[in-house]
């Protein structure tokens, strides 16, 4: 049976603007995605029984418990999605690498959900492009669209309407990962906790951020990252600041929280920066693990 492969990477939020509740229970946002070289792989094989299965793989056993192999793992929603879209009356074995922090707001289920629209595609020999995968993807998840293209993208609705941005430059990045997930609806719920009675701006992308990007300027981008859920994080996980505040004594260009968090993400001006930041993060003890990438990198793409 054919068999196929693909690699996708996770994805940080430059900025993470973000509005009152809509009717429909989600939040409208202002952000621009970036994709970075931290990757999971999806393997697709077909099967001629119909049935789709998963199976995950991680070195990290604590995060096994919480990804789960069933039907409401999204990489198995995404073959189901593509299978009914495409009259396909084949079955698929999924085997997922994670290395993508699980709950880590790093859209490690949305990589994979990417990465199972991609491989199946091919597995089954379905022969959508990515344009006909788009609307597909924005069924299964706000981040789903953009990690199938991956670079730079400005999100808009809630963050399914992906636009290209204009930019140039390659930047380094620390990661603090930590011990334990945050529920990305737990973070919600406390935004809105905290902004009860309050009047929630419609959120924009900062001009100053875009401009950042158009020119290159990463001491720029560090000053313009932004996100809105910030104060809601701490506030479920006050450590986290503790590690924002290494990060920046350690002298980054800007540092901020990944998505919903927990991951704390740090700009640095080049790869010896980088070491730097990421030893005093180790040597502070103040995560799991530290991880340095680069970004911006290319979406789900077969190897």
């Amino acid at each position: 049976m054919s068999t196929t492969t693909v690699r996708v990477p996770a994805k940080v939020n430059l900025c993470l603007g973000v509005g009152p509740m809509r009717a429909d229970g989600y939040h409208p946002l202002a952000t621009v995605y970036q994709a970075v070289d931290l990757h999971d792989e999806v393997r697709a094989t077909a099967r001629d029984d119909g049935a789709i299965l998963v199976a995950v793989h991680t070195d990290n056993r604590s995060e096994l418990a919480l990804v789960p192999e069933d039907d409401d793992n999204l990489a198995v929603r995404a073959a189901r999605v593509l299978r009914d879209h495409a009259g396909v009356s084949a079955g698929v074995d999924l085997a997922i690498r994670k290395v993508i922090p699980v709950a880590g707001g790093m859209a490690g289920g949305s990589a994979n959900a990417a990465a199972a629209l991609v491989a199946c595609n091919d597995a089954w020999g379905t022969g959508l492009t990515r344009a006909e995968l788009e609307p597909l993807a924005t069924t299964l998840g706000s981040d789903v669209p953009f990690l199938l293209h991956g670079g730079n993208a400005v999100g808009g609705g809630r963050g399914e309407m992906i636009s290209p941005v204009l930019a140039r430059g390659s930047y380094h990045w620390v990661f603090a990962i930590a011990a334990e997930g945050l529920s990305t609806t737990a973070v919600y719920a406390e935004f809105d906790r905290i902004n009860a009675g309050h009047d929630v701006p419609d959120p924009v992308v900062p001009d100053a951020l875009l401009a950042a990007l158009r020119a290159g300027d990463a001491e720029a981008l560090g000053l313009a990252l932004s996100n809105d859920l910030t104060e809601a994080a701490l506030s479920l996980r006050p450590e986290l600041e503790e590690t924002l505040d290494i990060g920046i004594e350690a002298g980054a260009l800007g540092a901020t929280l990944s998505g919903s968090g927990p991951t704390a993400m740090f700009l640095a001006s080049g790869e010896q920066h980088s070491l730097d930041i990421s030893f005093a993060l180790s040597s502070a003890a103040a995560c799991a693990d530290v991880v340095q990438s680069r970004g911006p990198v290319s979406g789900a793409r077969i190897i």
